[in-house]
This record gives C-alpha cells, structure tokens and sequence, in this order.
C-alpha cells in the first residue's frame, strides 16, 4: 500500500498490506530504488510477500527491524 504525501518534497509511503512479521530488510536509507525493487519481505504464515517500491526514488527512512510484528497498514518505509 503506498500513500503520496504532500509537501516542499514529495514523499511517499510506504505501508503493509497485511499483519506479519518483518522477516529481511533488502534496502537502506539513502539508497536508490527502481519501481518494482523489492524493499522489504513480510513473512506471514510461513509465506514470505516481498513489499515492492511502487515507483523510482531514494529511500529516505526504513521504519521496521527486523523480527518486528507489524500490523495491516503500518508504515514500513518512506521514499523520496
């Protein structure tokens, strides 16, 4: 799930589309993704869903460990 936000820069973020525990973190602030990128994977009754960049840019903050149990629609990540 990614929302748009608005301000001097556009941000956009990035969110889970259902309740499962982070299993890796692919990306890092500061680092450049093409739409598609996978960013983080979600593990989730033994299924691993990769949470995917909707469009190209820079990720400006991971926002999960690692083992985190993350709710529908938490803010995982933002990019810019």
């Amino acid at each position: 799930m990614i929302n748009e936000r608005k301000g001097s820069e556009k941000m956009t973020d990035v969110r889970a589309e259902m309740s499962a525990s982070v299993f890796r973190i692919d990306a890092s602030a500061g680092d450049e993704v093409a739409a598609g990128d996978a960013l983080i994977v979600l593990e989730s009754m033994k299924m691993e869903i990769p949470v995917l960049a909707g469009s190209a840019g820079v990720v400006k903050e991971i926002l999960v460990k690692q083992g985190e149990i993350v709710e529908e629609g938490a803010l995982l990540a933002r990019l810019g």
